[in-house]
């Protein structure tokens, strides 16, 4: 296929630039061009438009509810809502095609409960019921009931979120972000911004790596795993770096019956259907910062920690074969695994969306919304992300969520 000559901004200067094209970057994109339609100049600068490298294409895909923090349960039903309706918020920007239907896939989340965590598991759920969610919490002899091939003799029991958790299609997503933002002027530009220069406390402009500056209003970095880099341009930090996770889809020669949900073990270790075969993941034993570049496979980390704790949990898990795998990357916040939302409070012009620790994806919807809203009219209209600010960072105050995966 003949790659396209290059396309060099259109202009020379812009109300907002957003560094970053992927799912943040363009939920941002489409949310502000929604409100303003032309009356923004708006520029997002993608490295790369294949994407192929990037967390919302190497994403497994997920959204839930079973968190520990009020506002991360909000922002996932909004992301169900934002799902959902996903059709027909992009039917507009798809006239001669069926608009993208995000195949959501209910099966739900089972996080697998120690006897030791009995009381803090009771105490999630009894929160998320609050707000709306449908989880329950299952003892273990009602939980091999109902899923009669997981065992439960080392459980105290398991988290079950029967509705609106699930798995679909990221790159659904993000394309059809992107497409409804650029029908509404945003344009995108295939390029990688390799400098900032900072005036006054504020980000005057952006040079590029095929050497043209350009000016801008407000910068937003969206730059998933290389956000500090972008961070670093205007003199300033944030704890976030690429952390390296492991996927494998497998077959096995005994098949699970029913709807099986997600199911996230004691280990760390999940695993759900995807069609006839299976997805699996964990967080690796050598878990830590990477090279922004790194995306060597580790194919032991399936044979030594993945299979035996999935044929622990799941003894029909007998017989295994990895039918393909990838290394993508999580923009891991260091500090709390929590998002970075807001304005940097010396160089006011310069937006944080980064440190989402592998639930970009699924709080993309609300969180692109959310800095719109914090861009057009200076404070959150929605839901209210001021604890993810900026400030925290400032503070070392982690904003701490206890079901991290």
């Amino acid at each position: 296929m003949a790659i396209p000559p290059y396309k060099a901004p259109a202009h020379a200067s812009y109300d907002v630039v957003i560094v970053g094209g992927a799912v943040i970057g363009s939920s941002t994109a489409y949310w502000l061009s929604q409100e303003l339609g032309t009356r923004m100049s708006i520029l997002v600068v993608e490295r790369d438009s294949s994407y192929e490298f990037s967390s919302t294409a190497l994403s497994t895909s997920a959204i839930r509810q079973q968190y520990s923090n009020p506002i991360n349960v909000k922002i996932s039903q909004f992301g169900i809502e934002m799902i959902r309706s996903f059709p027909e918020r992009m039917a507009p920007f798809f006239e001669n095609e069926p608009a993208p239907d995000l195949g959501f896939r209910e099966h739900g989340y089972l996080y697998c409960c120690s006897p030791e965590g009995v009381e803090a598991a009771r105490a999630r759920v009894e929160l998320q019921r609050s707000l709306g969610a449908h989880t329950v919490f299952l003892e273990p002899g009602p939980l091999k009931d109902r899923f009669p091939w997981l065992n439960v003799e080392d459980l105290g029991g398991g988290s079950w979120g029967a509705r609106e958790e699930g798995w679909f299609d990221s790159m659904g997503m993000l394309n059809g972000f992107r497409r409804a933002a650029r029908a509404c002027g945003v344009e995108y530009v295939d390029n990688a911004v390799t400098g900032l220069q900072v005036s006054g406390g504020r980000v005057v402009a952006a040079r590029l790596a095929t050497g043209e500056t350009v000016a801008c209003g407000t910068l937003i970095d969206a730059a998933g795993p290389r956000a500090q880099q972008v961070a670093a341009m205007a003199g300033l930090s944030i704890p976030v770096a690429p952390y390296k996770r492991y996927s494998f889809v497998f077959s096995s020669a005994t098949p699970i019956p029913g709807r099986m949900p997600n199911v996230i073990d004691l280990s760390g270790t999940f695993v759900r259907p995807e069609g006839e075969l299976f997805l699996t993941g964990n967080t690796p034993l050598d878990d830590g910062p990477a090279d922004y570049d790194d995306f060597e496979m580790h194919h032991e980390e399936f044979d030594e920690r993945i299979w035996p704790a999935l044929w622990h949990r799941i003894p029909a898990f007998d017989a295994l074969k990895v039918q393909t795998s990838w290394t993508g990357h999580y923009e891991y916040n260091m500090l709390d695994h929590n998002g970075i939302v807001g304005f940097h409070p010396a160089v006011t012009n310069f937006m944080f969306a980064n440190g989402f620790s592998g639930h970009g994806l699924q709080q993309s919807p609300a969180v692109g919304r959310a800095v719109s809203e914090l861009i057009i009219h200076g404070a959150f209209r929605t839901l209210d992300l001021s604890p993810f600010s900026y400030e925290r960072i400032l503070r070392n105050e982690p904003f701490l969520e206890e079901a991290v995966i």
